[in-house]
Parts: C-alpha cells; sequence; structure tokens
C-alpha cells in the first residue's frame, strides 16, 4: 500500500517474464520501490510475441487455463482485467486428431457425453465420474499449490495431510484415467495434457489428473492479440505502479556479500543494490550463471544438470497467405503415440511417427495476420538437448516432415506453398535462449521435484533472494507461474509488514 515505509525498500526483479511481471506489479502496488532488469528489448520471456511482416505468433504459452489465477492477480495490483485485455472462450476447447476418430471436447456437459455417446460408448458414467472425483482431488491441492514450503512444517500442514490421500502416489496419470474409461484413445484425450509439463502420461504422477479436469470444469481462454498480450498488460500496470523496467539491460550475476543477496551485477559492471531480489530467469540457468562459481551447494552446476527435465519443442511460426478451414487448437497423436512418447523421453531421438500441435488462431482473431492470411503456429515435442541431436543436420528434414504430417493428417492441403513468412526454432534455439537444455518446460514434475521437493519460492540457499517461474514451486505453466508470482510477492510483504489483500490465503 503506497506511502507505508515499505516504499523506501527496493525490490529487484532479474527478467520480466509472467513470473516476474506478477511479483513486480503486486509489489508495486503495495509501495514497493521495484525495478525489473530485462536482457530482451521487450517484457515477456516466453510469453512475448515476433512480429515478421505483418504476422504475429505468440513465441510460447497459447492456452489461457484456469483464468480465474489471472483475473485475481489483476485485481490485487488494483486493477480490472477487463480494462487492458479481451478474453473469449473457446468452445469446443480443441481438437483431438487420432487416425480414426476426432473429438471435440467441449465444458458443455451434454455436448461432450453425446460425443462420447457416438465414438466410445459406455463411457458416459466414467465421465460424470471423473468430473466429479477429480473436482474433489482439485479442491484438496489447490491450497497445495498455494503454498510456499519453506518449511517442512509446511509441508506436513492439514493442507497438504487431507490432500495426500488422493494424490495418487505411485500412479501416473494415464492409469489414474485407466479409472475412468476403458479404451486408451479415450485415456489419452484426458492425459495428453501432461505434455503442457513436458512429460509422458505414463510418467507424469497421477496428481496431475486435475489438469484435464481444470480444462473441462473452467475452459480454456483466448487472449485477443495472442497471449503475449498478457505480459504486454502486466507490464503497462506495472509503469502505472511506477515499475522501473529497464529493457535491453542483461544481468550478468547477483551480487552476494556471503550468503545474502545484496543486489544485482549488470553487465555493463554497474551494481544496483537491492533489499530483495527476486529471479526469473530459467532455473538451471540462473543457478549455473547468475550465481558465483562456488557458492552453491545444493544446486551446484553439477547437482542442477543431474536433475531430469522436460523435453524440449521443435517450432514452426509460419504465415500463411490463406485461412484453413481448421479449429483453433488442434492436437494430432502419433498413429503409435506410446512408441512417440518413448522416442522423446526414453530413445531420445526423433520419431518418424510424430505427434503435433496446430494453432490455427486467425480463425478467432483476425488481427495476428494480415487481411485474408493467418499465422499458424506448430509445435512438436522432441527430446531436450540431453539427446545429443545435431539440429544443424536434421533442421530441413524434420520441418519438412512436420509439414508433410499437416497436409496428411491435419487436412492443410499444399500448406509449403501458401507459406510466406517461416521461422523454426528447435530445442538448440531453446537453449540459446539460456533455457537448461533446452528444456521448454523446465524442471520435470517428478514426485521428487515436486511441492516442497522442487526449488522454493523463498530460495534456500542464499538470504534476500526470491525464485519465481516455471522452475519452481508451483511449476510449469502460465496460471502456476503466476501464482510463483505471487507467492515471492506476499513472503516479502509478509517480511516487511505490509498488508495486503490477497485471494492466495496460503503465504
Amino acid at each position: 500500500m503506497p506511502g507505508q515505509t515499505n516504499s523506501q525498500k527496493h525490490i529487484v526483479v532479474v527478467g520480466a517474464g509472467p513470473g516476474g511481471l506478477t511479483a513486480a506489479m503486486l509489489l508495486a502496488n503495495r509501495g514497493f520501490k521495484v525495478t525489473v532488469f530485462e536482457r530482451a528489448p521487450h517484457a515477456g520471456g516466453r510469453n512475448s510475441a515476433i512480429l515478421r511482416n505483418g504476422y504475429k505468433f505468440d513465441v510460447g504459452p497459447t492456452f489461457l487455463m484456469m483464468k480465474f489465477i489471472l483475473d485475481e492477480v489483476f485485481e490485487e495490483a488494483g486493477r480490472r482485467i477487463e480494462d487492458y485485455l479481451k478474453c473469449v472462450k473457446l468452445e469446443p476447447m480443441y481438437r483431438l486428431q487420432f487416425d480414426d476418430v476426432r473429438l471435440e471436447p467441449t465444458t458443455e456437459r451434454e455436448a461432450m457425453l453425446q460425443q462420447l455417446d457416438a465414438h466410445f460408448p459406455g463411457n458416459r458414467a466414467g465421465y460424470d465420474e471423473f468430473m466429479t472425483v477429480e473436482q474433489r482431488r482439485f479442491r484438496l491441492m489447490y491450497p497445495c499449490l498455494q503454498k510456499d514450503y519453506a518449511s517442512v512444517k509446511q509441508y506436513l500442514s492439514k493442507d497438504m495431510l487431507r490432500a495426500l490421500p488422493i494424490l495418487s502416489i505411485g500412479r501416473s496419470v494415464f492409469g489414474v484415467l485407466g479409472d475412468y474409461f476403458n479404451e486408451d484413445k479415450l485415456k489419452l484425450a484426458f492425459t495428453f495434457q501432461s505434455k503442457y509439463l513436458g512429460m509422458s502420461a505414463w510418467k507424469c504422477p497421477g496428481a496431475f489428473a486435475i489438469l484435464p479436469y481444470v480444462e473441462h470444469a473452467f475452459g480454456i481462454y483466448h487472449v485477443m492479440g495472442g497471449l503475449s498480450e498478457i505480459s504486454v498488460a502486466m507490464a503497462k500496470v506495472g509503469g502505472e505502479l511506477g515499475v522501473n523496467l529497464r529493457l535491453n539491460t542483461p544481468v550478468k550475476q547477483l551480487w552476494l556479500d556471503g550468503r545474502k543477496v545484496r543486489g544485482v551485477e549488470l553487465a555493463d559492471g554497474e551494481r544496483v543494490p537491492a533489499d530483495e531480489t527476486v529471479l526469473n530467469a530459467d532455473f538451471g540457468y540462473a543457478m549455473k550463471h547468475l550465481v558465483p562459481p562456488g557458492v552453491l551447494k545444493k544446486y551446484s552446476p553439477e547437482n542442477v544438470d543431474r536433475r531430469e527435465y522436460s523435453c524440449s519443442t521443435f517450432m514452426l511460426y509460419l504465415g500463411l497467405d490463406k485461412i484453413y478451414d481448421l479449429p483453433h487448437h488442434t492436437v494430432v497423436f502419433a498413429g503409435d503415440y506410446r512408441g512417440n512418447i518413448r522416442d522423446i523421453f526414453e530413445r531420445k531421438v526423433l520419431s518418424d511417427d510424430i505427434s503435433f500441435y496446430v494453432r490455427n488462431a486467425s480463425v478467432t482473431d483476425p488481427a495476428l495476420a494480415p487481411r485474408g492470411h493467418s499465422s499458424v503456429y506448430v509445435l512438436v515435442p522432441v527430446p531436450n538437448q540431453t539427446a545429443g541431436i545435431d539440429w544443424a543436420r536434421e533442421k530441413t528434414a524434420f520441418r519438412n516432415r512436420v509439414l508433410a504430417a499437416m497436409e496428411k493428417r491435419a487436412g492443410m492441403q499444399d500448406i509449403a506453398s501458401h507459406i510466406r513468412e517461416e521461422i523454426v526454432f528447435t530445442p538448440e534455439t531453446w537453449q540459446g535462449m539460456h533455457i537448461q537444455f533446452g528444456a521448454t518446460f523446465n524442471l520435470a514434475h517428478t514426485l521428487r521435484q515436486m511441492l516442497y521437493f522442487r526449488p522454493r519460492n523463498k530460495f534456500e540457499e542464499l538470504d534476500n533472494c526470491y525464485l519465481v517461474g516455471g522452475g519452481t514451486h508451483p511449476g510449469s505453466g502460465l496460471p502456476t507461474i503466476y501464482e510463483s508470482g505471487r507467492i515471492a510477492a506476499n513472503l516479502i510483504a509478509r517480511r516487511y509488514g505490509v498488508k495486503f489483500e490477497s485471494k492466495n490465503t496460503q503465504v
């Protein structure tokens, strides 16, 4: 709250990604002096945009789930989201394309049940049971996701003890969905969401069955102008509240006095003092490059490299001179989906039989491309950089494989001839953007890397230092990244005795 003594407290945020921007605008609204350093010429990080000759592409996230968290964050910053963003709920949410079955899941129960009756008869009751049981799991788990886990006491809290029996420890998401549905393709229709975490549905912890529930209960939204507009709006709110956003200003490393973080040292040698520092860089990169050598023990470079990471992604950003008759979101499953998953996570090779995702957002949002044209976003899960794939050699052939699959399996006939702009990202590209191993979804969400066992928002190894983003608790994905920023802001506010109203009541 502006005007209190905390206005003399200076908070430095390293990185203007969604977690850093969330923390910055909340702290500024509570009266802190906030400076954000961002090495890029724009805010957003992976939640930013690429502009190319009238075509606009989101770099990373394209699904807005759990929109209520974003609404709350704006409200806690003293703003109404409607004054900054136009969000459109998508119905159906997306198309799921198998070789012989097509589903278009929707939050409208009767329409969803009719599709199940048509394609997977006998599973109507299973859907209702899924919604009932997973609603309970979500309600019990959600408070656990909002905690900061600074101590074992929080891990063993009443909320966690209540949630433990429903965490399905030792089971995978695919296994849990077998409690509701009897056909593998239907199970996959409710487990592909594990890819949002960069994980296999056969390895992803069963507790994440709440992800498809969240979609079916609350829906999926598009932000007009692209999801990158969220970062633009957050930066605008921050500016209105007094945040000093310094673009094109890379941070060299943290400025340390023993374990205490005194601020940051910029690439040009300037030292900027801070009472508290919030790190919004990729976790692995930050531990290895932003902390002076020899300081960290638990998260030493060697230990960081030994942790488990998500898969990576091969990306095509295509500006087309036509608009295909395809839904906003389409997920196309490999014929041998299990084999494709093994190629990505176990064998770490490129599959001939690929799964891929196409966002054809121009059918909803004409502003993303010139009139009569479209901006198409294509994502193919692939192994991360630990696989040792030579992308300089494989890039062109794999790109052609993806385009051929789009023609044959997504109905995008003659697509190559309609490309007017093309940008390709490989795992090597992501790694060059300071992302450890090019693991697009950061640390894997295994049981050993969740909740109390994930890097904590109040960083364990350094004082006056906080972590936000996909590599810390609660995890990757926009809603949980916003939550990480909110947790960090709440921790800092409480440290200085600043009263605030927050929907996150756990911190």
